[in-house]
């Protein structure tokens, strides 16, 4: 089965891997507990109705997700409609050619049901580990970047940079499914030569909001929305804009601040810091009703206009397999139908539809048609 076809806006999840004691219980569940159950939630996600599984990289404890491609093949051959994504991919420390290779295989076992978010992470030390250093991140997500594509869409590569060795009549095997490489979205939470580098590509722009004020990833967007229109790629409101979110539900909202707060205060990444209360009031972070996280997710669009991915974290800071489980269930249900309902009901007309393989394979075979016609043309 290929790609679902295009849809307005996409909905899924994304996961970062950590291995969290519950603070509940005091109880840590070993690596193999939790990646199994990253498998058993991505299956979940497909059962409940939503469109995309993403999964971070990360090389260090407590984080578990090294080989993103190969969880990513094994959700593959177990789901049929699911598209498979990276929450990051780390542009800067891996080989452009290994990515190249690895992404176009699982685009073919996956029938072509496959993204990447590339990044840069949030972990300093891992440049050292893969022998890079730190000071060059945004050089090197630039220069690896610029190659993965060549590598992409040239059958025959020569190249020569500043931070691998040169390559001379290199061809990337296996080629990209139907001619047609993954879609990219570029991630980021904090820098513009993300934002530009995404729209001088015509490439997707994820911005992961869950930490920082959204007036910050407002500025974000705008400059990639306007950028993507300076490079000729299409109107700002054909940009593919991504965002993040974190939820936490229970029928009764007062439930959900209660059973939640114990997590959020010993989560690794936030907490110990501002309160709950202070970071739902600031972030994308919801916590309540089914009904509240509708209603917060609805006014993104007016920081950030209409966009194409809504990705949740859902399965962070100890929260048991069993919780996670019940969360995706409220969001198939209950959350994202109202969602898709009421974001395409106020779609303007000319807005992107989110990107999926079927349909950029049938903008490909249109755009080379044209090609072909016209060289016909002068011909004649």
């Amino acid at each position: 089965m290929t790609a679902t076809a295009t849809t307005p806006t996409q909905f899924g999840i994304f996961t970062v891997g950590d291995v969290t004691p519950d603070p509940t219980t005091g109880r840590t569940p070993t690596e193999h507990e939790r990646i199994t159950a990253m498998l058993t939630i991505a299956r979940k996600a497909e059962e409940v109705g939503l469109d995309v599984f993403a999964t971070g990289e990360h090389h260090n404890p407590p984080f578990v997700p090294s080989s993103p491609t190969t969880m990513l093949g094994w959700i593959a051959a177990r789901t049929e409609r699911l598209i498979l994504s990276t929450s990051t991919t780390l542009i800067t420390t891996n080989d452009p050619v290994k990515i190249a290779e690895d992404f176009a295989m699982l685009q073919h076992i996956a029938e072509g049901r496959v993204d990447v978010m590339m990044g840069r992470g949030n972990t300093g030390p891992v440049y050292p580990w893969f022998g890079q250093d730190i000071r060059q991140g945004i050089p090197l997500a630039i220069e690896n970047y610029a190659l993965l594509r060549r590598l992409w869409t040239e059958d025959v590569v020569d190249w020569q940079g500043r931070f691998r060795t040169p390559l001379q009549g290199f061809t990337s095997t296996p080629r990209p499914l139907d001619g047609v490489p993954p879609f990219v979205w570029h991630g980021s939470i904090r820098s513009p030569e993300i934002a530009e580098q995404a729209a001088y590509y015509g490439d997707g722009f994820f911005a992961n909001n869950i930490f920082w004020p959204k007036d910050h990833f407002k500025h974000l967007i705008n400059l990639y929305r306007d950028r993507f229109e300076h490079y000729g790629h299409g109107t700002r409101q054909q940009a593919y804009v991504g965002l993040g979110g974190q939820v936490f539900m229970r029928k009764n909202s007062q439930d959900a601040v209660n059973e939640f707060r114990p997590y959020f205060d010993n989560a690794p990444v936030y907490g110990h810091g501002p309160s709950l209360e202070e970071f739902t009031d600031q972030t994308p972070l919801t916590v309540g009703s089914p009904q509240e996280v509708i209603d917060k997710t609805l006014t993104f669009r007016e920081s950030f206009g209409d966009y194409q991915r809504q990705l949740f974290l859902m399965d962070h800071a100890g929260l048991p397999l069993k919780t996670v489980l019940e969360q995706l269930d409220l969001l198939g249900e209950e959350v994202v139908p109202v969602l898709r309902k009421e974001m395409a009901a106020g779609r303007p007309a000319g807005t992107a539809d989110a990107p999926t393989h079927t349909a950029r394979v049938a903008a490909h075979a249109a755009r080379t048609g044209a090609h072909h016609d016209e060289q016909k043309g002068a011909a004649a």
